[in-house]
């Protein structure tokens, strides 16, 4: 059954829409340069009231890995998710990490990709698949090859990301078969402001999918 994650949460009353509507995971946003950044003592108040079954996942680019340690406790994370140019020994010693916090590694598809490169991040979780942009490193709306997300489930688990909205997630499952979907800016009314309907909306279209991906 895919996995719904909705990123970029700003506040409260979006968290708990997200929720209602089906989300699987919550997404926080660290990177101080993002529309969508929440401080961690803000993104603690929200992971406080999350019920047991949703995950808090924290969002980082290039940051220390003490620091992202630091705020995972602080916040009370189930993941981290890593946008920037972290190695893949960084990605093997935070996997290793005594709080058995998750690690997802995100990576952007640019032409030429090679789906064999996935393989240096063994040690993560999951890799999360995103569409390529010169200005930012994700919730930029671009899409990509999705057969390409496909063929590299043979590395591991596969968070689909990058343009995905209400209207094309079922597609998308279809072709790429993730284990989750990472939705940002495709149910956003602006960044850093959900919308409720097109959450339902899209958590609709994913369930609605499900039984046809197995």
């Amino acid at each position: 059954m895919v996995k719904v994650k909705i990123c970029g949460i700003t506040n409260w009353a979006d968290a708990r829409r997200a929720i209602e509507s089906g989300a699987d995971l919550l997404g926080f946003n660290f990177v101080r340069t993002s529309p969508r950044y929440v401080t961690p003592a803000k993104a603690r108040r929200m992971v406080k009231k999350l019920p047991g079954n949703i995950s808090a996942v924290g969002v980082f680019e290039n940051e220390s890995e003490e620091t992202m340690l630091e705020i995972a406790r602080s916040v009370g994370l189930r993941q981290l998710q890593l946008h920037g140019d972290e190695s893949p020994a960084m990605v093997a010693r935070l996997a290793r990490n005594p709080e058995r916090l998750g690690v997802i590694k995100a990576l952007r598809v640019k032409k030429p990709f090679r789906v064999a490169r996935l393989a240096a991040y063994k040690r993560a979780g999951a890799i999360l698949l995103d569409g390529f942009s010169r200005h930012a490193r994700g919730g930029t709306g671009k899409t990509f090859d999705w057969n390409l997300a496909r063929r590299a489930k043979r590395h591991g688990r596969i968070f689909l990301a990058g343009g995905l909205t209400p209207e094309n997630v079922g597609e998308a499952i279809r072709a790429a078969r993730p284990y989750a979907v990472d939705v940002c800016s495709g149910v956003e009314s602006r960044p850093g402001k959900k919308d409720a309907l097109r959450m339902r909306r899209l958590v609709r279209a994913v369930k609605g999918t499900r039984g046809r991906v197995r």
